[in-house]
């Protein structure tokens, strides 16, 4: 082991350390970790390492390391990048594109939160380009990018559009569709008085038995009242209705058996 002075700076181990040079003082403090034996015996490399300049490493345990690259991301950058561009398709990708050339991993979380800012906020339009470009990357294939991408399209009036997605998640994603996309589709071609779609959804859901919420059994119903189907619509009742409900009684919430005639009239 070699311990010399120098002018520009101490040469400990074979390592020159310059005053108030970061590395050099991380070099030290990694020395010292992994042999701490030798720091007795160096007194001259004691006070190089106290002389230097330099902050401690943070020690950051999993969940802050986490929570660090989260909140590290900037959701508003592609909200902000989208949102002053006109609304041209080739503008906006190139954009975007532009934005996500030089990081290391796709940054999924922060799109997801400007997704979610430009849903508050109403931007339909937005968020069908922004989906759809995430699409295009292969990227964010998951059920709550189409439930947000439909529900964007239903909110524009593009039915057809939604149609064809539906389709294509449809024919891909068979066994795997979640309650909550069935019931977004149901929901849009109730939405623009589609009754003879939804009961085409309906079928598929049954097929692939996915049980469906009570709103999408309102909506089912509805449409089977429309088309002259009351027998349909009963059996729809008796099988997936509500067994009991509840009713305020004397101050308290009370748990009642719901009957099929009441059931009906819904």
């Amino acid at each position: 082991m070699t311990i010399s002075l120098k002018k520009q700076g101490i040469l400990v181990d074979g390592l020159t350390t310059e005053p108030g040079s970061k590395s050099s003082c991380q070099r030290l403090n990694r020395s010292a970790r992994e042999h701490p034996h030798r720091l007795p015996s160096l007194p001259i490399a004691r006070t190089a390492a106290a002389s230097l300049p330099c902050s401690p490493l943070p020690q950051l345990g999993r969940k802050n390391y986490y929570h660090f690259i989260v909140n590290s991301w900037e959701p508003n950058k592609p909200q902000e990048l989208v949102s002053q561009l006109p609304n041209e398709k080739e503008a906006i990708d190139k954009a975007l594109d532009k934005w996500t050339a030089f990081e290391v991993e796709f940054p999924l979380i922060a799109v997801a939160k400007a997704l979610g800012i430009l849903r508050r906020r109403n931007q339909w339009l937005r968020i069908i380009q922004v989906s759809k470009w995430l699409l295009s990357k292969g990227q964010a294939m998951t059920m709550g990018t189409y439930d947000v991408l439909l529900l964007a399209l239903d909110m524009e009036g593009r039915v057809d559009e939604a149609e064809t997605i539906w389709h294509a998640v449809l024919e891909t994603h068979t066994r795997s569709i979640s309650r909550r996309l069935f019931s977004r589709m149901i929901a849009v071609y109730d939405h623009h008085r589609m009754p003879a779609k939804i009961l085409e959804v309906f079928a598929d859901m049954e097929e692939l038995g996915v049980k469906p919420d009570e709103d999408t059994v309102t909506r089912v119903g509805r449409a089977l009242q429309s088309l002259g189907q009351e027998d349909n619509r009963r059996r729809l009742f008796q099988k997936y209705g509500r067994k009991f409900g509840y009713l305020h009684f004397n101050g308290e919430r009370v748990r009642v058996r719901i009957s099929r005639g009441l059931e009906d009239q819904q």
